[in-house]
Order: C-alpha cells, then sequence, then structure tokens
C-alpha cells in the first residue's frame, strides 16, 4: 500500500513549482541560508517593522506562565523563543529548533547577545519529525515556518504528538487578507524580490518566500488541518486585514 507522504510518489508546493516531495527540505534549506544575514533587517523592511506586533500579541495570546515549557518551531532568529523565555523564568524552559543550521546560529548568538541563555537549549530538528518524547510541552510555538513545511499535516500531527493534555499550539503565518486590501497587498508582494536584490543581494529567495506565502493554506483551511490533527477549540485572529494570521489549538 503506497503511503501518501512516501516521497517515491510525492511532489511538494516549492513556491509555484512542483519539485519531489523528498527534495522540498533541501531547497528550502537553501534559501535560508542564503537570507540568514540579512533576515532580521529584511523582516524589519518588509512588514515596515509590524512583525514584532504580530509577535507581541502571539506571546500575549499563547497563556505561557513562570514554570512552563516552551517548544518554538522554525525558531529563526528567535524573536519568539527569547520573549518566552522571559515568560517561563528560571523555572521554566524553552527549546528552539530550526531545520537550517545557519538560521539556529543566527537565533543562539542573538539570544546570547540578549543575555539569554540560563533556561533556553536549540535543536536542529525537522518540524515534521520532532525528537521529543510525548507529552512534553506546554505550547508549541511557530512563527512564518509552517508554509516552508513539506507536509503540514504531519507537523501539526507531531506538533500535537509532544504537547501536554491541556498545551496549546500557536501558528503565526501569512495568510489570504481581506478582499477590501487584496488589490494592495498583491501589488507589494510584486515589489519584495526587487527590496531583496537591493538589499540582501538575493532577489530569489524573496521571489520563493512571496510565491510560498500564496500557496499556503488560507485562513480556514489551516484551521480545518488542525482540528483534523488532532487540535480541539481551534480559532484563528487575523491580523493586518488578514495579510497575516494567529491560529491557536488546544490538545485536551
Amino acid at each position: 500500500m503506497n503511503n501518501k507522504h512516501d516521497p517515491s510518489n510525492q511532489s511538494a508546493q516549492f513556491g509555484f513549482r512542483k519539485v519531489a516531495a523528498e527534495d522540498k527540505a533541501r531547497l528550502v534549506a537553501g534559501v535560508f541560508t542564503s537570507v540568514a544575514e540579512k533576515y532580521d533587517i529584511m523582516n524589519d523592511l518588509m512588514s515596515l517593522g509590524v512583525h514584532r506586533l504580530w509577535k507581541r500579541f502571539t506571546i500575549e495570546l499563547s497563556g505561557v506562565g513562570p514554570g512552563q515549557s516552551v517548544l518554538d518551531v522554525a525558531s529563526g532568529t528567535g524573536d519568539l523563543a527569547a520573549a518566552f523565555a522571559e515568560r517561563v523564568g528560571s523555572n521554566g524552559w524553552v527549546v528552539a529548533t530550526d531545520i537550517n543550521n545557519a538560521m539556529l546560529e543566527r537565533g543562539r548568538d542573538a539570544l546570547l547577545d540578549r543575555g539569554i541563555s540560563g533556561n533556553i537549549s536549540h535543536a536542529l530538528a525537522n518540524a515534521e519529525r520532532l525528537p521529543f518524547p510525548d507529552h512534553s510541552f506546554d505550547c508549541v510555538s511557530i512563527a512564518f515556518g509552517l508554509r516552508n513545511v513539506t507536509h503540514i499535516d504531519v507537523a501539526l500531527s507531531a506538533m500535537h504528538r509532544i504537547l501536554k493534555p491541556g498545551g496549546r499550539l500557536l501558528v503565526l503565518e501569512f495568510s489570504k487578507p481581506l478582499a477590501p486590501i487584496r488589490p494592495l497587498y498583491d501589488a507589494y508582494s510584486k515589489f519584495l524580490p526587487w527590496l531583496g536584490k537591493l538589499v540582501a543581494n538575493d532577489a530569489e529567495s524573496y521571489r520563493y518566500l512571496v510565491e510560498s506565502i500564496r500557496m499556503h493554506p488560507d485562513q480556514n483551511t489551516l484551521k480545518g488541518m488542525m482540528i483534523e490533527a488532532g487540535f480541539k477549540h481551534c480559532d484563528y485572529y487575523n491580523l493586518s486585514g488578514g495579510i497575516v494570521a494567529l491560529h491557536r489549538g488546544y490538545k485536551l
């Protein structure tokens, strides 16, 4: 019987292109290796700094408190991991993971520069094969990383597995803007590869990032995928007119 996620008979979306499923992780890794050095600068430029507000809202809605354990998947340069480390305090623990070693090292260095090290660790890990025991974390977060996963449903199931009963998943991701702002958003999206070329000397990586946003499931589709993965009481919050959405679900 064929497994629907068997890479020998499956393709995956890499931006607007179809590629072999087994190749997508390598191609995504190449993108983020290329953009790692300018990642934070480009985030500020692309979002006009608003990404910080989106992340702050995510932290506030997480309900994370002192002594709890948090896994930040696709942690990148560690903005969420740093905020969670402050919230859980010295008796809590945060694990920051990323599939890309260049991004993981950037995140580790950024946290050390901010004096954050005592209650946080880093691990190179694929979101679909999280190397942690069942029922390990009170909260799992993934910000702007889910659209880069080869099999989103597999990653959601992996995150559900490692959550404790009563734990919650937070997915912060670009989504489908509301109709009134969609034309302006589409026009702005066409500008981003040019900005990537100007600032990071890399138009192709930012063209992929724009395409990956377009191909990502919309708000209700992603909510349905979370429910299918076993999450309960799922909801989402449109931010900046739906340009970004924060999804939340619980493991009961």
